[in-house]
């Protein structure tokens, strides 16, 4: 994933390139103009650091329609020349996207820039799919020649084919032009085949049955000189189920080899194994690993470290995150914090807020272990890890993240349903609207009777979020109150 490059949390920009509802209202007092060019930033250069887990398509689409926006800023996009010479999806996905919700909204101007775009732009398919859950019958039938001109009549371009209708979101348009178009129809009977077919013939060498061959068949993947570590821990992960069938008492020693001296594949296999198996002697394993000159058996020590469960690993994770007896600074101890995070009791919260302290302070608001900092402090309803909530949500770029900071100060902070809650009514991620929508207090603010209403109206709204606005809008008050 690239990082992209996000402005400043009180910017106007940054508000929206965060999704955050209060860039929605910065928009609409915004100058127009200024507003126009900083949604157009956001649409044509895609914020979100991680796309497929956070939400902005509808968000932006709603400001389009707030502010009257024209679409030129995303035609000139959708045409660039940098369409040919780029097809990665994630160029022109959001926009994409952004034109399927105006379509849904009665924009035809978004609905002709997507069938020019699914005729001749490098991501049709995509296109394609945003016109299949809106677009009419005709119009979906006048595009077939356009696409179907894209997979010539080859061996290559029918497995090509083949393979487009597989991969489909939608299947509308291809089931269409199913019936009127035999070749669509051929592929789309043969495309199931294709698939058994790759199943059936699927390669690879499995391991031999004792645990000597489970653990060098986890070894294998560290036979090329540059092995990618996802690769390495898919084989491991394979490994130690393997291992959890064929390892017997008498094999203790040989998996306390490699756990404490094995390569790469067989380490992890054997400590994932013996996490699972919650074995008495892990202690001075994962601290054996952790303190590795080698960061890659470091990075497997934490991943193990996470998977332990039960009064054993509260134990040993509330040593390692003590200062006094482990060290909460290290590797070890932001991994003992973030466990007590997961599977700690109330009286861990101390050290859990600490832990999410001390990470933004040298880490900032970032990072892959602070939304399970920020989830632990929810669950363990530390009140006083309120006021770090409150900023992680205002300068999370991740609108997933920020998010779980909202859960979280649902459950900490005493102010969010009359605080944080109103803004979230306006988020982009449908989860943090619906949490809103549950918790913010129907009465003082204007604003938020209008909201709920809007929401309530809207039928591009999840179904969630439309069942929880209606709740509220009936109850007529505070959640819980």
């Amino acid at each position: 994933m690239f990082e992209p490059v996000i402005a400043p949390s009180a910017s106007l920009l940054g508000l929206l390139q965060r999704g955050r509802g209060d860039g929605q209202l910065h928009a609409l007092a915004a100058d127009r103009d200024e507003a126009i060019a900083a949604l157009e930033e956001c649409v044509t250069s895609d914020p979100r650091a991680d796309w497929q887990v956070e939400n902005r398509s509808l968000y932006y689409a709603r400001v389009y329609m707030d502010l009257e926006a024209p679409l030129g800023g995303i035609e000139q996009h959708l045409s660039h020349p940098d369409d040919l010479l780029d097809p990665d999806e994630q160029r022109t996905g959001l926009a994409l996207a952004v034109l399927g919700h105006l379509a849904g909204y009665g924009r035809r101007d978004a609905l002709l820039l997507l069938r020019q775009y699914a005729a001749t732009g490098s991501n049709w398919a995509w296109a394609l799919d945003e016109l299949a859950l809106r677009d009419e019958d005709e119009a979906l039938l006048a595009l077939a020649p356009a696409v179907l001109g894209r997979f010539p009549a080859t061996e290559q371009g029918e497995a090509d084919l083949r393979a487009a209708i597989r991969a489909a979101y939608e299947p509308r348009a291809w089931r269409l032009w199913a019936e009127h178009h035999p070749r669509v129809a051929a592929a789309s009977e043969q495309s199931p085949f294709d698939l058994w077919q790759r199943q059936l013939n699927r390669g690879g060498v499995t391991p031999g049955w004792s645990v000597a061959d489970v653990l060098a068949w986890a070894d294998q993947a560290d036979t090329a000189a540059r092995p990618e570590p996802e690769a390495v821990e898919r084989r491991a992960a394979a490994a130690a189920r393997c291992l959890a069938a064929v390892a017997r008492p008498e094999d203790r020693d040989t998996l306390f080899a490699a756990a404490r001296d094995g390569a790469e594949g067989a380490r992890r296999a054997a400590l994932r194994h013996l996490v699972d198996q919650d074995d008495p002697a892990l202690t001075e394993l994962i601290e054996a690993a952790a303190a590795d000159a080698d960061e890659r058996v470091v990075r497997a020590a934490l991943e193990v470290l996470a998977r332990m469960r039960g009064p054993r690993a509260l134990a040993r994770a509330r040593r390692w995150a003590d200062p006094a007896t482990g060290g909460a600074d290290s590797a070890l101890g932001e991994a003992a914090v973030l466990l007590l995070a997961d599977i700690g009791e109330p009286s861990d919260a101390p050290a859990v807020v600490a832990g999410l302290r001390r990470w933004v302070l040298v880490h900032g608001v970032r990072g892959a272990q602070l939304g399970g900092l920020v989830d632990g402090v929810g669950r363990l309803a530390a009140a006083g890890a309120a006021p770090i909530l409150r900023h992680i949500y205002g300068e999370a770029a991740s609108s997933d993240l920020r998010g779980r900071a909202a859960q979280a100060l649902a459950a900490t902070d005493r102010y969010f349903a009359c605080g944080t809650a109103v803004e979230c009514l306006w988020d982009c991620e449908e989860s943090t609207r619906e949490l809103a929508a549950r918790h913010v207090v129907t009465t003082g603010d204007a604003r938020v009777l209008e909201r709920l209403r809007r929401l309530a109206a809207d039928p591009a709204e999840e179904a969630e979020v439309h069942a929880a606005v209606r709740g509220r809008l009936t109850s007529r008050g505070p959640a819980g109150a």
